[in-house]
């Protein structure tokens, strides 16, 4: 590994010293050393069910296959107010890449290193800090107060929060309101409001040809030929210009692969592997069938299959984003950006059952990189910020 900067003079630090540390930097610490690569948790979950259980909640497991959800409550009735995170973390990639073992929290220069540390442990301590907080101060608080965390949220996503939400609507259980700790920050804590996502599919599409030498091009059928202009069309369309705050929907080709690897040979097969970004203009149904047409119509011998990796979800202008707007406003400054970019998060399986949805966390730069880590100062404020959510949500 890279010698740690500052490790002469003091600089670096494992904050082992849980006495005299910040309750969430300790917690997250506790939880940046348990290895929990996705589905993995680790043990991340019995740690906090434990500490919740302490504090009045009550805790429910719920393990599918190899994924572990836990499913945290306190109080009763409506409205209900859900922290949602995960546990599990990407893979940390080449170990000797890192300054210090990834598994090994170590604070250097104001920053928490570690995997996890921002995507999302630090969020999901800061979650249990302000939920304890909150209950010991207001032990008989309106409504329901719950935490659903899941170590699936960075892999397959099929026994995480997926999994549970249709649990929970077989139940009648409905949520008024979900934060997600997503890093959701881009230069200052409280910076950005995520109100939204984009929905998600993937097509993998296996055009059919008829393999043959390339110098006797009428015995054969070439599939790369055939299918290239279906992909011009596929990759040039303009789907729609986009919805409220979303941009437009967008096709990218990720992935193309034909041929045996020699000069002469034209290939049986080719396939194809792309995903559309699309906004609420769009449901997966009707993007498949569109692009089913349009393949149909180009006259393709092919297969397709579709992964729906959850639907858009917008959380318009109401409680939730208003209470969200002033907090973050307090907290940053400056009233945040409200967006509905990046990627995807668990909410998109919350939103179904009619809930409001935001994202909130701290700064997402490093999330996912060789040295990823977060800013310990704002990791001191997370609490804060979400327990003043709680409070005026559930005043």
């Amino acid at each position: 590994m890279k010698a740690a900067s500052g490790s002469h003079d003091g600089g670096a630090r494992a904050p082992t010293d849980t006495a005299h540390t910040e309750p969430v930097l300790a917690l997250a610490c506790e939880l940046i050393a348990r290895p929990s690569v996705t589905p993995e948790d680790a043990g991340c979950q019995a740690l906090i069910g434990s500490r919740l259980q302490a504090a009045g909640f009550t805790c429910e497991q719920l393990r599918f296959g190899r994924v572990d959800n836990l499913w945290a409550t306190h109080g009763s009735g409506a409205p209900v107010l859900v922290l949602l995170g995960h546990t599990d973390v990407v893979p940390t990639g080449p170990v000797e890449a890192w300054a210090s073992d990834p598994f090994k929290p170590q604070v250097r220069e104001g920053n928490l290193y570690g995997r996890g540390s921002a995507d999302m442990k630090g969020s999901v301590a800061a979650f249990v800090v302000a939920a304890e907080q909150y209950v010991a101060a207001h032990p008989d608080h309106a409504g329901t107060l719950a935490v659903l965390l899941t170590s699936d949220e960075e892999g397959d996503a099929i026994d995480g929060v997926r999994r549970v939400a249709r649990v929970l609507a077989e139940r009648g259980q409905g949520i008024d309101w979900c934060i997600t700790g997503e890093p959701s920050s881009t230069q200052t804590l409280g910076d950005l409001l995520r109100v939204g996502r984009r929905g998600s599919l993937t097509g993998t599409l296996t055009v059919k040809g008829v393999q043959g030498h390339v110098a006797y091009p009428h015995k054969a059928r070439n599939p790369i030929h055939q299918a290239a202009p279906a992909l011009a069309e596929l990759t040039s369309r303009q789907w729609d210009d986009g919805y409220e705050s979303f941009p437009p929907t967008s096709l990218q080709v990720s992935n193309i692969h034909a041929g045996t690897g020699a000069s002469n040979v034209i290939p049986g097969q080719l396939q194809v592997l792309f995903n559309l970004r699309y906004n609420p203009h769009w449901d997966a149904p009707k993007l498949e069938a569109e692009v089913a047409a349009l393949l149909e119509r180009h006259g393709l011998e092919y297969t397709l299959q579709w992964h729906r990796s959850g639907e858009p979800f917008y959380t318009p202008e109401g409680t939730l984003r208003c209470v969200a707007r002033q907090v973050l406003g307090e907290f940053a400054g400056a009233p945040p950006q409200e967006s509905t970019g990046g990627g995807t998060s668990d909410a998109r399986f919350v939103a179904p059952l009619g809930a409001q949805c935001i994202e909130v966390g701290p700064v997402n730069a490093s999330i996912h990189q060789i040295d990823e880590h977060v800013r310990v100062a704002d990791l001191e404020r997370l609490p804060d910020l979400y327990r003043t959510l709680i409070e005026r949500l559930l005043a």
